[in-house]
C-alpha cells in the first residue's frame, strides 16, 4: 500500500512537472508571437508616419521658401529694370517697381523679423532624421522580436510548443533593392 501511494505521488509529481512545463512553454510560444506581431505594427507605424509627414512638410517648406523667392526676385527683377532703363520715364517706372518689391520685403520682414526658409530647411531635415531613426529602431525591434521566435521554433521542445500554439516561424524584415538607393528630396514644381 505504501509503495502504491509513493508511486502515485511520483505519477502525480511528474504530471505537474510535465504539464507546467507545457504550460510554460505554450504560453511562451504565444508571447513571442504576439511580440512579433506587436512590433510589426510598430514598423508600420512609423511608415505610416513617413508617408504622411514627409510629403507634407516638403510642401511647408515649398511655401515658405516661395514666399520669400518671390520677394527677393522682384527686388532683383525690379533693380535690374532700373539698371537697363533707356529714358528717364521707364527709370522713374522702374524705380516705383522697387520701391514696391522693397516695401514688400520690409512687410516681410516686419511680419517674420528674421527670414524662415532656411529654419524650416533646417527643420525639415531634422525631422527626415528623426523619422529614418525611429523606423531603424521599429525595424530593429520587430527584427529582434522575429530572431527571439524563430529560435523558439527551432528548439527541441519549443517547435513542439509553437506546433501546439499554431505559431510559426516569422520572416525578418529586409529591405528591397530599390530601398537601398539613397532617397531624393525634390524642392522642383511638377
Amino acid at each position: 500500500m505504501k509503495a502504491l501511494l509513493i508511486v502515485l505521488g511520483v505519477l502525480a509529481a511528474v504530471v505537474l512537472l510535465g504539464g507546467g512545463c507545457v504550460y510554460t512553454g505554450y504560453n511562451k510560444a504565444v508571447g513571442l508571437d504576439e511580440q512579433v506581431g506587436a512590433d510589426w505594427a510598430q514598423v508600420e507605424n512609423q511608415l505610416q508616419r513617413r508617408f504622411d509627414l514627409i510629403p507634407n512638410l516638403i510642401a511647408t517648406v515649398k511655401g515658405i521658401a516661395g514666399q520669400e523667392e518671390k520677394i527677393f526676385l522682384g527686388v532683383a527683377e525690379a533693380r535690374k529694370a532700373y539698371f537697363q532703363a533707356g529714358s528717364v520715364s521707364e527709370k522713374a517706372k522702374a524705380a516705383g517697381q522697387v520701391e514696391s518689391a522693397l516695401s514688400r520685403l520690409l512687410l516681410l520682414r516686419e511680419s517674420y523679423p528674421q527670414l524662415k526658409s532656411n529654419e524650416s530647411f533646417l527643420k525639415l531635415q531634422d525631422q527626415l532624421e528623426g523619422t529614418e531613426n525611429r523606423l531603424a529602431v521599429a525595424r530593429k525591434r520587430y527584427n529582434d522580436s522575429v530572431l527571439a521566435l524563430n529560435s523558439y521554433t527551432r528548439k527541441l521542445l519549443g517547435r513542439t510548443f509553437c506546433n501546439m500554439a499554431g505559431v510559426e516561424a516569422a520572416e525578418y524584415f529586409k529591405i528591397e533593392e530599390e530601398a537601398r538607393e539613397v532617397p531624393k528630396v525634390d524642392f522642383g514644381d511638377k
